[in-house]
């Protein structure tokens, strides 16, 4: 019987010291910090409603930056489709907001955005699909983002853009998390959104820039 009571006991603690363990590991997880990168540049653009909408619209709120086209038929139904997995995991969340941003202006009329936005099930109230100045735009993602998107007639839809995720916090900063790359951590700066392990990073950051006072 005293070894049964002796098993019980260190059975206990083991258990008491993996459940407090692995509240620990939560705070930890929970306490990350991200890496911040330089703060987005002031825009102005027009979105599906014909309102304008510039910086001011995304204060205080954590919100993710996408370049696209409606015509794109390659990488953009991707992405709108992993966007809109986004909105969904956060929807209803007033803190949070998305911005697509088309590099196609001249076709991207705001009846051509809002129509996209239905057919696609972009319902989201933060859900801004952007279009503007040409010139202004392709200069907010090279210079702004640094995420290249311009003309090219040789390839298929017209238009080269990058199929990353910018994300962006309550102050208007660009943030990421790290990654391990061999013995070193690394900064990621965008999320691929082609992919769906990326895409669930990108939910988890969100999450913690939500929670930041």
């Amino acid at each position: 019987m005293k070894n049964n009571y002796s098993y019980a006991g260190v059975a206990f603690i083991i258990l008491i010291f993996g459940i407090w363990g692995a509240n620990e590991l939560g705070t930890r997880i929970e306490k990350r910090e991200l890496v911040k990168f330089e703060k987005v540049p002031d825009f102005n653009f027009v979105n599906q409603n014909n309102e304008a909408v510039s910086n001011s619209f995304y204060k205080d709120k954590v919100y993710v930056v996408e370049f696209f086209f409606t015509t794109c038929p390659t990488i953009c139904p991707v992405m709108t489709k992993n966007t809109v997995l986004l909105q969904n995991k956060f929807y209803g969340n007033p803190n949070f907001g998305i911005a697509s941003i088309s590099i196609n202006p001249k076709h991207d009329t705001p009846e051509v955005m809002k129509a996209y936005a239905k057919d696609k099930g972009a319902t989201m109230e933060n859900w801004n699909f952007l279009t503007g100045d040409e010139t202004s735009i392709f200069a907010f993602s090279n210079e702004g983002f640094k995420l290249y998107a311009g003309v090219n007639e040789e390839v298929e839809g017209g238009f080269e853009h990058s199929g990353l995720f910018a994300l962006v916090d309550k102050d208007g900063y660009i943030r990421s998390r790290t990654v391990k790359m061999g013995d070193n951590e690394n900064p990621i700066k965008f999320y691929d959104g082609l992919d769906t392990d990326a895409i669930e990073m990108l939910k988890e950051d969100i999450k913690l820039l939500l929670e930041e006072e």
